[in-house]
Parts: structure tokens; sequence; C-alpha cells
């Protein structure tokens, strides 16, 4: 074996310090894109904590609001149940008042009857009783000459009236039907 000649040792030098710089160049070029990988990871990381602390926030707010929602909901329905227990008080109390209307319609209906009768009545009382022979008979118990059911006592009565007329000007301040409203 022979020992390398000067220009083969020089280009060898020359080969040597052409791979030495290129290698130095690649070693450089990693550290840089190591470097930028690394930049970028951290940058991932950050984005990705401040992302998932959006998506703690935004899932917070959601939570707070369906529990808000949901208790509005809750009161809602709450108020639906009194208002619907309150519309059948409401309906209960105006089938009552129904009846005693139509009770009152019966009883103002029938009112000039009552008031036929309570003048036959009246005229009845007033011939007073019949004796064995044919005459009124008089009756020593009345000494002012009416009864409880005389015709003056039933006009002066402001429940009772004798006519039809009568009931237009009598008022009804104090008849009380027994309502409750």
């Amino acid at each position: 074996m022979s020992s390398p000649s000067p220009v083969q040792i020089r280009e060898a030098n020359a080969h040597l310090a052409a791979l030495y710089g290129r290698v130095t160049n690649l070693e450089q070029k990693l550290q840089d894109a190591e470097k930028t990988v690394r930049e970028q990871a951290e940058s991932l990381i950050r984005k990705d904590e401040q992302l998932r602390a959006a998506i703690q926030e935004i899932t917070e707010a959601k939570d707070k609001e369906i529990s808000f929602l949901h208790e509005k909901l809750c009161q809602s329905e709450e108020s639906i149940h009194k208002l619907n227990q309150t519309i059948k008080e409401k309906d209960s109390l105006i089938g009552q008042l129904q009846h005693r209307c139509q009770l009152l319609d019966n009883i103002c209906k029938s009112r000039p009857l009552l008031d036929s009768m309570l003048a036959q009545m009246a005229e009845a009382e007033r011939m007073g009783p019949v004796n064995d022979f044919g005459k009124p008979a008089t009756n020593s118990s009345m000494t002012d000459g009416e009864s409880n059911c005389s015709p003056s006592r039933l006009s002066n009565h402001k429940d009772f009236s004798l006519s039809e007329d009568d009931s237009d000007d009598q008022e009804l301040d104090g008849v009380v039907f027994g309502t409750t409203v």
C-alpha cells in the first residue's frame, strides 16, 4: 500500500472540509427546524389551553343558563298549575252563580203571580170570616182593626207589593240574596 499523494490528501481534506461544512449547515438547519417545531408546539399548547379555557367558560355559561331556564320552567309550570286551579275554582263559582241567577230569574218570573196571590189574600183578609148567618163576623181579638196580613201592612212592607206598578218603585237595597262574590 502506498501512501496517498499530497494532491490526494488535499482533495481528501477539501472533501472533508466540504463535508464538515455540509454537516454543520445541516445541523444548523436541524436546530432551526427543531426550534421552529418547538415554538409551534408551544404555540399549539398555548392555543389548546386557551381553547380549553374558552370551552370551559362556554360550558359553565351553558350550564348556568340551562339551570336558570330549568328553574324558570319549574316556576312557569307552578304558575300554570296555580292558574289552572284558580280557573277551576272560578268555573265552580261561575256555575254556582249561574244557578243562583237562574233561581232569581225564576223568582222574577213568578213575581206577578205572587203579587196577584197576595192581593187576593189581602182582599180575603179585608172581608173577614163568615158567621153562621152569612154576615161577616167581628173578631174581638183585633182591637185596632188590623191583622198581621192586612193590606196596609203588606203594602208598607218593602219586600212585597200588591201590583206590578209598585214593583218598579220599590228599591231592593235591603234585600240580600245570599250570594258571595
